[in-house]
């Protein structure tokens, strides 16, 4: 289990430009099983989540070609099915969460699918029961495995599936990409009824649309497919990663630094800008670029009529739950209160005892609240020692870290690693002292 250790205390300056989305790269990379032709795909973040992706799709016989940094070619002409029955490809579906997405393309393609409870972030229930609904609404059938320890989707005879109404449960982002995906090689029409509506699935169904597919609605919550016979090769460029600009907006808050953030893609940023303003951030749009000045201090905004400043989690285009955990470490150095209300994840917020160890003042409510208590003048937090438990909470952890003072030490960095590329690398160059060990 490798670490970082952090010197805090040191203000950064520069630029800094965003990697590849990984929720993007995820749905974008597993679409490529759709087609027997090349997908050529750029801007993807080398980071180990995308790695392992990578490396699952290469044991199914997919042909990867990395062209140069970041961008990479896929010809999934000859996919080993067998491979794809294997307990031993189960296994590595279920230690990488964004496996998920595999299903879908593998269920339309091939008209099988195994479905392992998927793994990831400890960050409370993730149930894939919008994913299982609405394969089953077009036509699969579904029992589960217990020798593979998987859910075992078949298409009906024939190995087609056919197109159907259906109205989500909940606007699961990846359960809506992973229909979409199954959807667009089915018999007949299938809408999508509280589909998500993100940056990330908005991208899925361009690159699908060049690959061939028909799909209404993008950018909506009704979405309607018409599938076709077959998708064609196609190319796609990844979108920058909406979590990395806002991580690197608290960054530049918490070290009162001034930062340039490069190339954000602003219009899909959603309220993402307008959430830091009300923590008392200024920053400023310049072209495609976020511009952050330096801080002494800043202050939470209240509501209007003057309760405290709430700022939670919502669907597109409320702001993503990623972002919380960074929102809330950024709220330690605040003057004024604010409650953080991570509606979906009911342990993501179980990482504030390392925060309290390290001075600041949070009082968890319960499982999806905490109130960040303001003071008068800037506090600084004490170095500490802690252990991420997941990429949001590791990143959090690591502005923590580099306001404090003293050295503090964060074990378990694979997690960061997971969502962030070359992090320590990127922030040294800006000023800061961290190692790797």
């Amino acid at each position: 289990m490798s670490s970082f250790i952090v010197e805090g205390g040191h203000r950064l300056s520069g630029s800094i430009r965003a990697k590849g989305a990984k929720n993007e790269a995820l749905q974008v990379i597993s679409s490529v099983l759709l087609t027997s032709e090349e997908v050529t795909i750029s801007n993807i973040p080398e980071i180990l989540d995308v790695r392992n992706l990578i490396s699952m799709l290469e044991g199914m016989g997919v042909k990867v070609k990395r062209i140069a940094c970041g961008e990479y070619s896929f010809c999934a002409s000859d996919v080993n099915r067998e491979y794809v029955r294997s307990a031993e490809f189960v296994e590595k579906c279920a230690a990488l969460r964004g496996s998920v997405m595999v299903v879908g393309p593998l269920l339309a393609r091939f008209g099988e699918a195994y479905f392992p409870k998927p793994g990831g972030d400890k960050i409370g229930r993730r149930r894939v029961d919008t994913h299982i609904d609405g394969f089953i609404k077009l036509g699969a059938s579904c029992e589960y495995d217990s020798g593979k320890r998987a859910y075992h989707l078949t298409a009906p005879a024939g190995g087609k599936l056919t197109g159907s109404y259906m109205l989500l449960d909940e606007a699961s982002v990846t359960g809506t990409a992973n229909i979409l995906m199954a959807a667009t090689l089915s018999k007949g029409r299938t809408v999508i009824y509280n589909a998500a509506c993100e940056p990330y699935v908005q991208q899925l169904s361009r690159l699908l649309t060049a690959m061939g597919a028909d799909i209404q609605g993008i950018g909506s919550n009704l979405l309607t497919i018409n599938g076709v016979d077959r998708l064609r090769g196609a190319s796609h460029r990844i979108l920058p990663d909406m979590i990395e600009v806002g991580s690197f907006i608290g960054l530049a808050a918490i070290t009162q630094s001034e930062l340039t953030i490069e190339n954000v893609s602003w219009n899909n940023l959603g309220i993402i800008p307008d959430c830091f303003r009300r923590l008392g951030i200024h920053l400023e749009q310049r072209g495609d670029d976020i511009y952050v000045p330096a801080q002494e201090s800043y202050e939470i905004e209240s509501f209007i009529d003057g309760s405290i400043m709430t700022i939670a989690d919502a669907p597109w285009p409320g702001l993503t739950p990623d972002l919380l955990s960074v929102m809330l470490v950024v709220a330690t150095q605040c003057k004024g209160s604010v409650l953080i209300h991570q509606k979906m994840f009911e342990s993501r917020l179980f990482f504030v005892d390392k925060l309290i160890d390290m001075g600041a003042q949070i009082i968890l409510c319960d499982p999806h609240r905490a109130v960040v208590i303001g003071h008068d003048h800037r506090m600084t937090l004490k170095a500490g020692r802690m252990t991420s438990p997941d990429i949001r909470a590791g990143i959090a952890m690591l502005l923590a870290a580099m306001s404090a003072n003293g050295i503090s030490e964060i074990n378990n960095i694979e997690q960061i690693d997971r969502g962030y590329e070359d992090i320590d690398g990127r922030l040294n160059a800006l000023g800061a002292k961290i190692t790797r060990k």
